[in-house]
């Protein structure tokens, strides 16, 4: 009967851990034997939790019983003495997943509270595009790098609204309420920018892209210059020939596909920003801590909620795999078409590498003003103010032309 017992308790615990894992929204697998929701967990899910914990308990208390001595056999002293600890740790795990749990589960419902208030999804010919818009003045299209969406680019450029600026940040294929399509390529990308500026009724807009949403915006600049007034490269994923030193080593690719892993799931990234905290500034936001610790209240709450706001992952998933695939397939792309005025800016202790392509880029258009800074890292980390006024003050020069 105990065999039966054992067999079973380890049954119910490989069932249980599964549909914990899921719920918490570290796997993404069709439950087994499910009897609440039979669809896939694409998120937390608080049935699938508390199904799993029960579940979990139950078949501890089966292993627990099926390893028990007959009645006869009285239990040793030293057993009976450790008893109560054994109950004690067990029930003080427990206390602990619960509360990182309910923790956890608070964090990403405010997180997904907060990306679905103030954006606006609006058709287009290019398909549905979910963006937000502040300000006024001089249009803006706000690209956003990987991990963002409409938040990002507002977060980017939300102070240039007081220089008047009208900024509007989009959320790119794949991020958020804006959905992939079959064509997800940076010229594709280019052309639906155009097509939200034609749903909005603008004829003519500077375009900012950040990271991995520059290749987007540098080809809108070449593909549409008419509709391009200005061009803005923030530390970009760009292309640049082998012949030219890198600045910045590649990540090795364990280090990649961790670090892809990790941000593939709500619990694993949101757990890793508070065990690890640093070392995800570093490696996803490829920027010396050390820079942030020392830098000025403002600056440190600027990156903590550029990180803080990558959640929730799962609504981006998809568009960041898109990324990683864009990223490593970069092809030359026609810089002697972009006739619009170009600012383009990096640091050189980047850790993705962009001070070398970007200065790169700044060389082969005509028309670029590179801007570098030794330090800053991919958040260029003290220099946020003179970012945003020379980004100002070019926006303002053109609609004076």
């Amino acid at each position: 009967m105990k065999k039966v017992a054992a067999i079973l308790g380890f049954i119910a615990a490989a069932l249980g851990g599964l549909w914990l894992l899921q719920g918490l929204a570290v796997v993404h697998v069709r439950p087994i034997l499910c009897f609440a929701d039979c669809t896939a967990i694409q998120g937390p899910s608080l049935i699938w939790v508390v199904s799993g914990a029960i579940t979990l308990a139950i078949s501890g208390l089966l292993i627990f019983w099926s390893m028990q001595r007959p009645h006869k056999a009285k239990p040793s002293l030293s057993f009976r003495r450790r008893h109560p600890i054994y109950t004690g740790i067990g029930i003080g795990i427990s206390a602990v997943a619960l509360a990182i749990w309910w923790r956890f589960y608070s964090d990403i419902e405010a997180a997904r509270a907060r990306v679905s208030d103030g954006s606006v999804v609006i058709d287009t010919r290019c398909g549905p595009i979910e963006y937000q818009e502040a300000g006024s003045g001089m249009p803006l299209l706000s690209v956003h790098g990987s991990g963002g969406g409409f938040d990002q680019g507002m977060a980017f450029a939300a102070p240039l609204k007081a220089q008047g600026i009208r900024v509007i940040a989009m959320s790119r294929f794949g991020y958020l309420r804006t959905p992939m399509p079959a064509d997800s390529s940076a010229e594709a990308q280019a052309d639906a920018h155009v097509c939200l500026l034609d749903a909005l009724g603008i004829k003519l807009a500077a375009v900012m892209g950040g990271s991995a949403g520059a290749p987007s915006a540098l080809q809108m600049a070449i593909r549409h210059p008419d509709r391009v007034s200005a061009l803005i490269l923030l530390v970009p994923l760009a292309y640049k020939p082998a012949t030219h030193s890198n600045s910045a080593p590649p990540l090795a690719p364990w280090v990649e596909n961790t670090m892809m892993r990790v941000i593939g799931s709500d619990f694993l990234f949101w757990a890793a920003t508070h065990i690890a905290r640093n070392q995800i500034i570093k490696v996803v936001l490829a920027t010396p801590p050390d820079l942030v610790l020392n830098a000025s209240i403002e600056e440190q709450a600027r990156i903590n909620l550029m990180l803080d706001t990558i959640l929730p992952v799962s609504a981006r998933a998809a568009g960041l795999r898109n990324d990683s695939s864009v990223g490593k397939n970069l092809t030359a792309a026609a810089l002697d078409k972009v006739h619009a005025p170009a600012l383009i800016i990096s640091a050189r202790d980047d850790g993705y590498g962009t001070y070398a392509s970007a200065e790169y880029t700044a060389s082969q258009i005509t028309s670029a003003k590179f801007k570098g800074f030794e330090t800053g890292g991919h958040t260029w980390v003290g220099h946020n103010d003179e970012v945003m006024a020379a980004i100002g003050e070019l926006l303002h020069t053109r609609k004076q032309q």
